[in-house]
């Protein structure tokens, strides 16, 4: 999407995401020949905030340097479309793929493409939000048409704030609206109610009588942001995991600090995105950045992280996003320590802390 806001390409699990979803959907991990190690390896990126420093570490030299250290060549390729690049991904077009935790798990994990999440690299910090027109507080949303893209993280947004207001989903009716037609939507005088992300949320803001009545912020950890790799491949390859930890911290060390060459590596990130410093520091602000590998691996093994993604999990079931389940418990999990979501012999996403754990005890 290129607007007048930036080129910035946001999560979503929608409708255009179902598609590729349901052709490909079963509840049963996909039979495949083993993995054999190999030298070369895809990786599919679109833009978004705290995706940008994969794209920068290639411009940079990063991604050379730790793809050297073990012998291997990683190639960070762009998709222009989020959605074209987790299809592609589940397609095996890619050997990993940034993705949301949700994303993750209703299109490769339920479309039993084994998938193992090696770097956590942030949460929605405030970038979605639910807005009001002249309303006070969340529970005047009662009764409202919500303009949102439904079935996507905007869509979960909205069921985790009805669920704190003490409603009901059927308390609204929602309004699917492309994330390129909702700043327009919402500038309507009928329209009253939105959820949105940035940059289209700053923006919705800023509107006479707007209110931002409900936040990410308020869930945090519920909307992350991953690196994905082919579990497969990953486990035929593990120098792959180990690179492409060492190039996460080491290109998020360098984009948060705030000399000189920090500021030039986020400036650099900006334009990568089609966007200002300015704007892409706003976004910064409210993504929450795990750029500590030793707060990565704590908020990877804790036990939130797999309440937080039952949560995902339920709500991905109640849309009918598992085609053919008879439960939630379809599509299995695991997590650090040998904990499993669902059914332990359907897992096919794991939540894998190893590399993390590698780069926070200095062993990469």
């Amino acid at each position: 999407m290129i607007t007048k806001f930036g080129k910035l390409i946001a999560r979503t699990s929608g409708m255009a995401l179902m598609a590729g979803a349901l052709a490909l959907a079963s509840c049963s991990p996909s039979t495949q020949a083993p993995t054999e190690p190999k030298t070369e390896f895809n990786i599919g990126w679109s833009i978004y905030a705290g995706w940008m420093p994969w794209p920068y570490a290639q411009q940079s030299g990063i991604v050379k340097k730790w793809a050297d250290k073990y012998g291997i060549k990683i190639n960070i390729v762009q998709v222009n479309d989020y959605v074209e690049s987790v299809n592609q991904y589940t397609a095996g077009k890619f050997d990993g793929v940034t993705l949301a935790n949700m994303d993750a798990l209703t299109i490769p994990a339920a479309g039993g493409k084994d998938t193992s999440a090696i770097i956590v690299g942030d949460y929605s910090n405030g970038n979605d939000g639910i807005l009001l027109k002249g309303a006070g507080g969340l529970s005047a949303i009662k009764g409202q048409s919500v303009y949102l893209v439904e079935l996507s993280v905007s869509h979960y947004l909205l069921a985790r704030g009805l669920e704190k207001a003490g409603l009901q989903p059927a308390d609204v009716k929602t309004i699917n609206t492309s994330d390129a037609d909702i700043v327009g939507a919402f500038s309507s005088p009928d329209a009253k109610a939105a959820v949105a992300w940035n940059p289209q949320l700053s923006v919705m803001k800023g509107g006479a009588g707007v209110k931002e009545v409900f936040s990410s912020a308020q869930i945090p950890g519920e909307i992350l942001d991953l690196l994905v790799v082919d579990t497969a491949t990953l486990k035929a390859n593990p120098n792959l995991g180990k690179a492409l930890a060492g190039i996460w911290y080491e290109t998020v060390a360098l984009m948060k600090r705030q000399d000189a060459q920090g500021k030039a590596a986020r400036a650099a990130m900006a334009k990568l995105a089609g966007s200002t410093p300015e704007d892409f520091d706003s976004q910064l602000a409210t993504t929450f950045l795990y750029d500590d590998p030793k707060a990565a691996v704590a908020a990877t093994s804790s036990p939130t992280l797999m309440q937080n993604m039952k949560l995902v999990r339920d709500f991905s079931f109640t849309k009918g996003l598992f085609k053919g389940a008879a439960s939630a418990d379809a599509v299995g999990m695991s997590f650090p320590g040998g904990k499993t979501l669902g059914d332990p012999a359907k897992v096919t996403l794991r939540f894998d802390e190893n590399f993390m754990k590698l780069a926070a005890d200095g062993k990469l």
